[in-house]
């Protein structure tokens, strides 16, 4: 009677688990669906690799869009890598005391942080300064990759074996080496993969980059002026009254989810390779 109700509670369990995930996969396949269904009519050469161009024109495309979205991304993981890298090791390696748990409530805030707020931020600080600029929008970026990366490169050297520490400090080498050669070297593969995730995140904010880098409809010259990306034109595209820049809002918005999804594919396939 036990074994008998102990089967039935688990194929009760199996079965609600498979609609709770049935449930789930609807509304992501309906999404990936009507987006390829209204995208892929968008998608050729001159799409991709023509400025944009007038309402009504056939002719426009986002290069200046792709330009943008890779200066973007570049700059920020410029900015944010090697802090979030080194705060990773500090808090695993070095750091003792109180004070570390200050440092993990601030990270665990910002983690929290608005996107829109870190564009007010950067607008506060740059933008009323500066001007609007690509600086500006990797750099509201960045505080929204940070403390993503700081968590993942901190999980990642903690999940090292301590037999590697113990074994380069018993060769004589300084706690430094051991941690920057060994320790890092052992945890790099889980450390990409984190910086390649937050890269798939920050790459489809745009709430940061109209307070920021603004837009722009000429291709990329200086770090100092504004450009496009992705998510903005999707934004400005989608919000205006014009049928045909509707239609190549849903080209950029395919070509947006193609670029997340390989990013997140890779991350997949270099993990499973280094591990």
């Amino acid at each position: 009677m036990k074994t008998s109700m102990r089967k039935l509670k688990d194929k009760a369990f199996t079965v609600v688990s498979l609609i709770a995930l049935f449930i789930m996969i609807i509304p992501l396949a309906h999404i990936i669906y009507t987006v390829v269904i209204n995208g892929i009519q968008a998608i050729n050469l001159n799409f991709l690799l023509s400025l944009p161009g007038p309402p009504g024109s056939e002719k426009g495309g986002i290069v200046n869009a792709l330009e943008g979205t890779a200066v973007l991304v570049f700059l920020t993981l410029l900015i944010s890598f090697p802090p979030s890298l080194l705060a990773g090791i500090y808090l695993t390696e070095y750091g003792k005391g109180h004070h570390v748990d200050i440092i993990r409530d601030i990270i665990n805030t910002l983690s929290g942080l608005p996107s829109i707020v870190a564009g007010l931020l950067a607008y506060s600080l740059i933008v009323v300064v500066y001007g609007f600029s690509a600086i500006s929008g990797a750099f509201a970026l960045s505080l929204l990759a940070i403390p993503y990366m700081t968590r993942t490169a901190e999980e990642a050297i903690r999940s090292v074996p301590n037999e590697i520490r113990e074994a380069g400090l018993a060769l004589g080498l300084p706690k430094w080496k051991v941690t920057w050669y060994l320790v890092v070297g052992a945890a790099r593969p889980r450390i990409v993969a984190g910086v390649l995730l937050a890269t798939a995140r920050i790459i489809g904010e745009a709430a940061p980059l109209l307070f920021t880098a603004f837009g722009s409809p000429h291709h990329f010259s200086t770090i100092y002026e504004p450009v496009s990306a992705l998510p903005l034109i999707i934004f400005i595209y989608a919000i205006s009254p014009y049928d045909d820049w509707h239609i190549k809002a849903w080209g950029a918005a395919l070509i947006l989810m193609i670029v997340v999804l390989l990013i997140n594919f890779a991350v997949k396939y270099y993990v499973r390779r280094s591990s």
